[in-house]
């Protein structure tokens, strides 16, 4: 925040604050003429009349104790501006005690499911328990909270891995991230040999095609796409190649979907957590993960 705003807001809650303080003691009792013998304020609504008697002592002394409340409370914590607080108190010290205190609590355990493989916990109850909590907080927001992907983003829930779905891909995947490289293919086929590559494709998956450009998109997958995809197109889990015969699309299976991709190309990125999670909660969100598909 800046000097100028944090000076507005200090002004603003100052100002604010004497003006309740003023308003209450100036409204506590009506001043009239000493031998006047009126009993009322001179307000009448609906023929009611309002007495001019004193705020009950209770109430005002009540209103007084908030006012020297607010007053203490915003100078012990930061509550005016960038000022810090005679307390030096601060939400961000205050959540990393919580979960300096939390690691500690469950260090143990966590600890022991570390030094077991991941497919003996995978099944574990508390596993399972905590590696959906780890789940829903840091991959749900891509993959779904059902974890059955998306547009873009692979269901983890099937047998169909880009990088491999066995425990040591799955964590490597976790601690390293994946950057995905399909290169854009339009200045070099144009789109004469777009539409043959994907007519090419769809033959692959058993789908109604064009046998004449089919056959000239035979030749273009042969010459571009084999280093990464195979011979057989059954694809390349080192590379992260998929795998172009299973009906299975990460960005859609449409004529128009698979053109764009060999067109235009795919650079989806998977994040790495090797500097968000720990060593054992990431051996957790493995285990919970291999499990998702068995």
């Amino acid at each position: 925040m800046s000097s100028f705003w944090s000076g507005w807001i200090i002004l603003l809650t100052a100002v604010s604050l004497i003006l309740i303080t003023w308003i209450l003691f100036a409204n506590r009792k009506r001043e009239r003429e000493p031998d006047s013998t009126e009993k009322t304020t001179g307000h009448s609504y609906d023929g009611i009349e309002e007495y001019d008697n004193p705020l009950p002592a209770w109430w005002f002394y009540m209103f007084v104790i908030t006012i020297v409340f607010g007053v203490v409370y915003l100078l012990a914590y930061p509550g005016l501006g960038n000022l810090p607080g005679l307390l030096g108190w601060t939400q961000i010290e205050q959540y990393q005690q919580r979960v300096d205190k939390a690691e500690e609590r469950f260090r143990a355990e966590r600890d022991r499911y570390l030094a077991m493989p991941v497919e003996e916990i995978a099944d574990d109850t508390a596993v399972r328990k905590m590696g959906m909590r780890m789940f829903g907080n840091e991959c749900a927001q891509c993959h779904g909270a059902d974890a059955m992907g998306s547009y873009g983003f692979p269901n983890l829930t099937d047998d169909d891995w880009l990088y491999g779905g066995d425990p040591a891909s799955i964590k490597a995947t976790l601690v390293n991230g994946r950057q995905a490289a399909m290169p854009a293919w339009g200045s070099i086929l144009g789109e004469d040999g777009i539409s043959a590559t994907t007519e090419y494709l769809m033959q692959l998956n058993g789908r109604d095609y064009d046998a004449q450009q089919a056959e000239a998109g035979a030749a273009h997958f042969a010459t571009y796409c084999v280093a990464c995809h195979n011979a057989d197109a059954s694809g390349n889990q080192a590379l992260g190649a998929p795998n172009l015969t299973n009906g299975i699309w990460l960005y859609g299976g449409t004529r128009e979907q698979i053109a764009h991709t060999l067109r235009a190309g795919r650079h989806g990125k998977m994040p790495a957590f090797a500097d968000t999670l720990t060593e054992d909660k990431i051996h957790i969100l493995t285990a919970y993960v291999y499990g998702l598909g068995r």
